[in-house]
């Protein structure tokens, strides 16, 4: 087996699954297998997201993604929901399991869209998405209507917490005043 970059997903399966390495390695190849034909497209966009995107969009705000879901995947998917034309750059993570941690993908979606960490603001649902703001020096806003909970968004530092989709767009406002 070739030596492939680890990524979030191979360790998810190494710690939640107590899997080897060899293993580890084939049950991402198979998620991805199944994910690519099918996975993607199990979710649907939360009520509100559209119109708060809209919304930003219209007021002069520049929105980007960095996602730890592989680019080609990313773009799929915001491309399948029709959310694409809200977004100025989608940055994921390398299907060679590079730039796979969050602060990894901010950082580049930072570096590639010459943003200053002071003028940006990640917006996220689980842990790793505030502390990848954190490590990149980035405000954040914890959502508590994805998979995370407010004890795991708290915990792991979220500068502000949004309960409800407008909660964003009245935080965003507040952080950026114009």
């Amino acid at each position: 087996m070739n030596e492939r970059v680890k990524d979030l997903l191979f360790d998810s399966f190494i710690q939640l699954s107590a899997f080897s390495e060899e293993n580890a390695h084939l049950a991402v190849d198979y998620y991805r297998e199944r994910y690519r034909e099918l996975g993607m497209f199990e979710n649907r966009v939360i009520a509100g997201i559209p119109q708060l995107l809209e919304a930003l969009q219209c007021q002069g705000y520049k929105m980007y993604v960095a996602t730890s879901k592989p680019t080609v995947f990313a773009e799929q998917i915001i491309r399948h929901y029709n959310l694409d034309t809200y977004f100025q750059h989608i940055g994921g993570s390398n299907l060679d399991g590079t730039r796979s941690k969050k602060q990894e993908v901010i950082h580049y979606v930072l570096t590639q869209n010459d943003i200053s960490p002071d003028r940006a603001i990640m917006i996220g649902d689980r842990k790793h998405d505030i502390i990848g703001a954190k490590a990149c020096n980035v405000e954040s806003i914890g959502v508590t209507f994805g998979y995370g909970s407010e004890e795991e968004l708290r915990n792991a530092g979220a500068d502000h917490i949004a309960y409800q989709v407008q909660d964003i767009q009245d935080i965003v406002s507040r952080v950026f005043i114009k």
